[in-house]
């Protein structure tokens, strides 16, 4: 050890250095997303040059300066590399409300937030509009009347619809769907009241479509055999077909943090490969001759490996199925190669993987909250198994394991769920104690047992057995999300949070000196500025026809129905419940008819449509009339497409205004909806200039 204390925290980590790959390259990702200004072709080129130097550097240097290069290397590369990801998916987005006929092939089928049917179509023509500025996908919603939909991936269909492009958010700050839609190449999003035609069937030649027709209609059997939603939970966990789910068992689910039951993700996968890699195993070695002549761990690794591949493909291979699959083929590689299978390095190697495929994915919850799970499980046991503990009853072992583990995964997701969701479930631990093992020991073994019996036809024992376990599920997670209190909500953190907190938490279990500890002071930061947050006075939704003030009662809202999006979203942002009509009823002091005054500082912001809609007193005149004049500043739709939704601080004698296209900034996603930024930022400064006018001006 040298006199240097930076050298010696450095050769402390000999061994261990490869865990913080997929940390550096979160860090160069993370910056792509959270700059400005989208980084054009020449940055993202010198980017990805100067990483390659630090990563000749990183060779050629010494034990100290080598690893630092090669962090620099990676936090390079990662930028770059996501710019180039972003380029590469780029498709044409729709840049104005459309009506018309709609004609596209199926290849997703869902439900809304609004529990309607939605269809995803790709190879999508949009009556007269020209090819290239055709988006590659479209969603739809399916309103009016049942709509009598084929389930079948492939299938090419036509409607009359609207379409218009990909929302922005509903806040300065807020979940930014051009985003999310820009990497599904989703170019616009609508819905249609009309009958949905089938305009030529899929070819039955196809791979694709043969697979998505097995996939459907093995759905179809699931539910026609295990009744009511066991059996639509059961399609939705063998297949992936949520479509049968009605909205009140999805809220149950989440209510009661179990949700993560119904997404295939890791718990699935890891499920699935666990039964059949102890199945096989287990039956080689009920044969002596060929448990001594055969490799049954490596033979029992593979069967599960295969089982794991098939998963994938019946069911659908979401972006959370392909990276459970990732993880467990990590996994089991390890078990192949003679090496332990649940490391810390083989999580580093599975997240390292991903991000190199999706580094988009790093800003979803589902990535963070599987990956924290994971890493939190894998280095509490790891630890664990380092302590020289007293040994136990098995059955006591079995369930502090239990108990243990459903902890730690529920500790280690909650920050990460509060901070997407605004809630945390109170009794959350409880319901996954109750749940998860029976998912563990009777739906899932069941599951697989149908698959086999199902090539005799003898799979309805199977099924009931699998039903009966998911009942249970539904049961538990029914009466636990009706608990008193069962829900707490938290307000949004502010966008430094999540990346402090993640920090300081792989500093705590990754770093391997004393210095590890100063990640608990990291995260003590990371929640003393979200408990210090101060959300929005005012705001102001885009389409001009939505307003909340901030009261000491919560947020009350202008109106009890229309934008209805926006209104769900500011309330669950504030950390309130989601009753909009309580928050109509907080406003009643404010209104007066179709009018609302509200005031700010010496100033007066009044919101009113219709024949109402004049600026009176007031400084500031929101509505969702167009064409109105007055001495007042008018917000109406017009104005308020150029700067998106708008909030307003306080901030003692002077009010601080943000809108929502230029706090998104000029990215790839965010250019269909914004030709000029500079308009957005004329407005702000139109209206901070206006609510902080002296009386009487």
């Amino acid at each position: 050890m040298t006199g240097n204390p930076i050298a010696n925290q450095i050769a402390a980590q000999r061994g261990h250095l490869f865990l913080w790959v997929p940390v550096a390259m979160a860090v160069g990702i993370g910056v792509y997303f959270a700059v400005p200004q989208e980084p054009s072709g020449p940055i993202l080129g010198i980017a990805c040059g100067l990483g390659l130097l630090a990563a000749v550097l990183s060779w050629r240097g010494s034990e100290t300066s080598g690893p630092l290069w090669a962090a620099l290397a990676l936090i390079l590369l990662a930028f770059g590399w996501a710019g180039t990801r972003a380029h590469l998916v780029a498709a044409p987005v729709l840049e104005y409300r459309f009506y018309g006929p709609i004609q596209g092939r199926i290849v997703q089928i869902d439900r809304s937030i609004s529990d309607k049917l939605r269809l995803t179509l790709d190879q999508v023509t949009l009556g007269d509009l020209s090819r290239h500025r055709t988006p590659a996908r479209v969603r739809i919603s399916l309103h009016g009347l049942p709509h009598d939909v084929e389930s079948v991936t492939g299938l090419r269909v036509m409607t009359t619809g609207h379409l218009g492009p990909p929302s922005a958010p509903v806040e300065p700050g807020g979940f930014d769907f051009r985003r999310h839609a820009w990497f599904q190449q989703i170019g616009a999003v609508g819905y249609t009241r009309n009958p949905v035609l089938v305009v030529a069937r899929p070819d039955a030649r196809s791979p694709a479509v043969w697979l998505g027709q097995v996939r459907l209609s093995l759905s179809a059997r699931l539910q026609a055999r295990i009744p009511g939603q066991a059996g639509a939970m059961a399609a939705a966990i063998v297949t992936g077909d949520r479509s049968a789910l009605s909205r009140e068992t999805m809220d149950a689910m989440r209510n009661s943090n179990l949700a993560h039951l119904l997404a295939i993700s890791g718990l699935h996968v890891g499920l699935l490969t666990g039964v059949v890699f102890g199945a096989v195993r287990a039956a080689i070695a009920l044969v002596p001759p060929l448990a001594l002549r055969w490799p049954g761990k490596k033979i029992a690794a593979i069967c599960a490996l295969l089982a794991a591949a098939g998963y994938l493909a019946l069911s659908g291979g979401s972006v959370s199925t392909q990276r459970a699959f990732i993880m467990v083929a990590v996994m089991l590689a390890a078990v192949l190669a003679d090496r332990r299978a649940i490391t810390l390095r083989a999580v580093a190697l599975a997240a390292t993987l991903v991000l190199v495929l999706r580094p988009e994915a790093l800003m979803g919850p589902g990535f963070q909250m599987s990956f924290a799970a994971t890493t939190a499980l894998v280095w509490t046991f790891g630890w664990l198994r380092a302590v020289d503990l007293p040994r136990v009853w098995r059955p006591l072992r079995v369930v502090g394991t239990l108990v243990l583990s459903s902890a730690v995964a529920g500790l280690a997701t909650a920050p990460f769920a509060a901070a997407h969701f605004n809630q945390i479930a109170s009794y959350g631990l409880i319901a996954n104690l109750l749940a998860v093992p029976v998912m563990g020991s009777v739906v899932a073994p069941a599951a697989v047992l149908a698959g086999v019996l199902g090539l005799v036809g003898m799979a309805q024992p199977a099924l009931w057995i699998m039903g009966q376990g998911i009942t249970w599920i539904l049961t538990v997670a029914g009466h636990v999300a009706g608990l008193q209190n069962a829900l707490k909500f938290v307000p949004s953190p502010p966008a430094m949070f999540l990346p402090v907190f993640a920090l300081g938490a792989l500093w705590l279990m990754l770093w391997r000196t004393w210095s590890a500890v100063l990640g608990l002071a990291v995260i003590a930061l990371a929640f003393g500025v979200w408990s210090r947050v101060e959300r929005p006075f005012l705001l102001i939704a885009e389409t001009g026809g939505l307003v909340g003030v901030m009261t000491q009662a919560g947020r009350a809202l202008n109106k009890p129905r229309g934008d209805g999006y926006a209104a769900l979203a500011w309330l669950e942002n504030d950390g309130q419940d989601r009753d909009r009509i309580a928050a109509y009823d907080r406003a009643q002091a404010d209104l007066d008819g179709k009018a609302m005054v509200v005031p700010v500082n010496s100033a007066q912001m009044r919101w009113a449509s219709g024949r109402s809609a004049a600026c009176a007193s007031a400084q500031m005149l929101v509505t969702p009339t167009r064409e109105i004049s007055g001495p007042c500043l008018i917000l109406d739709p017009d104005a308020l497409r150029k700067s998106g939704a708008l909030a307003i601080w306080g901030q003692q004698d002077a009010w601080r205004v943000e809108a929502a296209k230029v706090r998104a900034g000029n990215r790839l996603w965010t250019r269909a909806g914004q030709k000029d930024p500079a308009q957005a930022l004329r407005i702000v400064e139109s209206v901070r200039l206006a609510l902080n006018a002296p009386p009487g001006q």
